[in-house]
């Protein structure tokens, strides 16, 4: 039996008040009457999947639908769960018909030769894996650079149609055809008649996670029976000179190399379901985030202002109200999800859109945030060795989209309408997205340089980096000698998201987009605004030297964050507080934190000379005997040996300064527990590659089925962007823990100023932008 992300909360046959009728489990275990009353094709789970199944999420995760009889999983970890372990959990049903056909439907299928194949969504291993990884160098981030011209002259055609009417159907006279384009040009397809391929394609929906009745099934037969054919003859055609650039041409030079990998049968299932696959999501993916975004017109407003904010704002589109609902899974042995036992040949409806509304997962996770820092977490696209491979292809196209839309149209508005969409458990879409405008005020009437402004596109890398927001510089105030303190409120007065003590901003230092870390060190407690102090360093690499020439008040700036990765332990039952020179940003933000929390504690604060030390006469006042100064040029030096001398498994060691220091505290407390320092650098020692020193080695990616070779003159995080895994990053110095991954076997040569030593020790976590393998052995990593 295998334990999937239990939940203690849960007995082992939940549920709320059973079912009028008595209806059962598979297991004889009675069914709630919510979960007896649930049906994906109702129009609540259409129009909103999450909130339709939020009463699952919240009380009852995992429960059993008589009406499709299937089991349904509601919640981020399960699901992910089931995603990591494709043995266990079979992916052989995913394009299975959740509705069966009858027989005159079946014989339509029949009359077409309709034999529709395994493909990379639902084969088992060990034929899944050899077919994905020969497949899959065109999606890749490099191999996709070239596609995105075409995108944007497609956008721009389009856009041309219909932007001087004042009101379009975005789905009817861009959404749909644009991405089915994109698709054809991707595959090698000739482009044929759109309107008869969107009919084929809604039909393949429809036969397999729709529920047509009876007269509907004939129909959709010979939709999808005509689909069939029309995917042989091309691919015959192709066959006749699979020289040219698309993906199934690609396949077909593939099957000459490795024809045992792949096989006719398998070329034409994918030629038919990549068509789909392709595209739909795509046409879907992007109405979703338009209709979400124009409901939100704050959000809307600040991406046609900052641009730069789409690849975030389309991770959050795709989290919030994605175009994939559910996908399924089939149990190969009994198991027990969230606390529930299953049995062996169970079909699961996993609700991956539930998931993505999961508080366990997403802070506030209703909310409709843009800047959201995991916002890339999102399981729309699924996870593991099945995740979806066309990924980035689409988070590229929905970039250009609302590129385009944004620049030239950003006064678009909703028209009223009522949404519609195609009952299915699994895809998701308006059928029609009408919107309006004024034409005569559209901006490249004003303003042709519009139509030549381009949004840098990211392909490959969601990265938290490209996140900013706005703020507006209350003050800024010399408080030691070459340190000026910053004070930034937000634009609208409105409060500022809310931070722990430890914490650091991102400020974005001009127009080259050079970005640099500080600390705030203001009161947690205070939303009003953020405070930064900023040396101004001898050997500036031109973050501080540019806040001191430069930032002045009521000017705007964009910054990051705020992250976290120097936490503090607001249950401790002491403290002791080490900070040097500029060191003290945190520090200060830390000790003010422990006093609220009555805990004791005490500062140690050194610096060459008074003047130059930020904050001491506020320290003084807020902290009184507990602050110990120590100053170089009046002979004070701090004894660490001695502080350190007797160790004490009740306190917590906070220690930020230059790195000397930083080795003088570690080299002091090394007799202390192992978790009892906790460092903040702000330079990082460790993480230029000299190729001349360094091993090459492997990495083998535990959920995708891979192996990526790690060259000598390449970071992990490179090897992985590159064999189009999702990472975190941001400052690929090895200072902000945003790409951090778990290793689960192999020893690590830790390069990061992030891990603890105990961390460090376990070697069950990397930071994938500078650390290494030790001696060139494989590391195995969870992804």
């Amino acid at each position: 039996m295998t334990a999937v992300a239990p939940d203690p909360g849960v007995s082992k046959c939940p549920f709320h008040g059973a079912a009028p009728d008595a209806a059962l489990t598979p297991g004889g275990w009675p069914v709630s009457a919510r979960a007896a009353a649930f049906d994906p094709f109702e129009d609540g789970y259409q129009q909103d999947p999450p909130e339709y199944v939020r009463w699952a999420r919240e009380q009852e995760p995992v429960f059993y639908s008589p009406k499709l009889g299937y089991w349904v999983v509601t919640r981020y970890d399960d699901i992910k769960a089931i995603f990591r372990d494709n043995l266990t959990f079979s992916p052989s049903i995913a394009l299975e018909k959740i509705t069966p056909t009858g027989a005159e439907a079946n014989a339509v299928l029949e009359s077409y030769r309709y034999a529709m194949n395994r493909t990379l969504v639902n084969e088992d291993e060990p034929a899944h894996m050899p077919r994905r990884r020969a497949l899959m160098d065109p999606f890749t981030p490099e191999a996709l650079k070239h596609h995105e011209p075409m995108v944007r002259e497609l956008a721009r055609e389009y856009v041309d149609r219909f932007i001087d009417d004042g009101r379009a159907d975005l789905v009817d006279q861009m959404l749909w055809e644009v991405p089915l384009t994109v698709a054809l040009h991707f595959l090698g397809v000739p482009e044929e008649d759109m309107d008869t391929l969107r009919k084929y394609s809604i039909a393949h929906t429809v036969n397999t996670w729709g529920r047509p009745g009876p007269e509907e099934q004939v129909e959709v037969a010979h939709a999808v029976g005509k689909f069939w054919q029309f995917a042989g003859k091309v691919l015959d055609k192709m066959r006749g000179d699979p020289s040219g650039p698309g993906w199934m041409q690609y396949g077909i030079r593939k099957q000459q190399e490795l024809p045992d990998v792949v096989t006719d049968s398998y070329l034409h299932s994918m030629m038919m379901a990549g068509i789909v696959a392709a595209h739909e999501t795509t046409a879907n993916a992007t109405a979703n985030a338009m209709k979400l975004l124009l409901q939100h017109p704050q959000a809307w407003r600040d991406i046609c202002e900052d641009p730069s904010l789409i690849p975030n704002a389309v991770e959050e589109c795709l989290r919030h109200n994605g175009s994939v609902a559910a996908w399924r899974r089939l149990t190969t042995k009994d198991v027990t999800i969230g606390g529930v036992d299953i049995p062996a040949g169970s079909k699961l409806l996993i609700v991956t859109s539930s998931a993505n509304h999961d508080e366990h997962r997403f802070a506030d996770a209703d909310l409709f945030d843009i800047r959201r820092e995991n916002a890339s977490d999102q399981l729309t696209f699924g996870y593991g060795s099945h995740q979806c491979m066309g990924k980035n292809l689409a988070r590229m196209e929905m970039q250009v989209f609302l590129d385009e839309f944004a620049r030239r149209l950003p006064h678009m508005r909703l028209a009223e309408q009522r949404f519609t969409y195609v009952p299915n458990t699994s895809f998701r879409g308006p059928e029609h997205l009408y919107v309006e405008w004024d034409p005569a005020q559209n901006p490249e009437r004003h303003e042709p340089s519009v139509l030549k402004a381009r949004a840098t596109v990211r392909i490959g890398e969601p990265s938290s980096h490209a996140v900013s927001r706005a703020v507006i510089v209350e003050s800024v105030s010399a408080c030691a000698d070459r340190i000026v303190r910053v004070r930034l409120a937000s634009p609208d007065g409105k409060p500022l998201p809310g931070w722990a003590p430890g914490s650091h901003i991102d400020v974005i230092c001009g127009d080259s987009g050079l970005s640099r870390q500080y600390s705030l060190c203001g009161d947690p407690r205070d939303r009003s605004a953020f405070e930064i102090a900023v040396l101004r360093e001898q050997e500036s690499r031109g973050g501080s030297a540019w806040i001191h020439a430069n930032v002045k008040a009521g000017d705007v700036l964009k910054i990051r964050g705020p992250r976290n990765h120097f936490h503090f332990a607001a249950d401790s039952h002491r403290a002791i507080f080490i900070a040097g020179g500029i060191g003290i940003t945190p520090i200060s933000a830390m000790a003010r934190a422990a006093k609220a929390g009555g805990i004791d504690y005490t500062i140690h604060y050194s610096g060459r000379r008074r003047a130059s030390m930020a904050m001491l006469d506020e320290l003084a006042a807020l902290h009184g005997e507990r602050l110990n100064v120590h100053v170089l040029e009046e002979g004070s030096l701090n004894d660490f040996t001695s502080l350190f001398a007797l160790a004490d498994e009740h306190a917590h060691i906070y220690a930020c300064g230059p790195v000397g220091m930083l080795e003088a505290v570690a080299a002091s407390c090394a007799h202390w527990p192992e978790d009892a320092l906790r460092v903040e650098h702000f330079v990082s020692t460790k993480t230029t590659l000299d190729p001349s020193k360094e091993h090459a080695f492997e990495i083998e990616l535990k959920d995708s089925g891979l192996v990526i070779p790690v060259a000598a003159n390449q970071t992990v995080l490179a090897a992985l962007q590159q064999a189009n895994i999702d990472v975190q990053s941001d400052c690929r110095e090895g200072l902000c823990g945003s790409c951090e991954v778990r290793v689960l076997a192999g020893k690590v040569d830790h390069r990061d100023m992030v891990l603890t030593r105990a961390e460090r020790e376990a070697h069950n976590r990397m930071m994938t932008c500078c650390s290494r393998s030790c001696g060139g052995e494989r590391l195995v990593l969870e992804l």
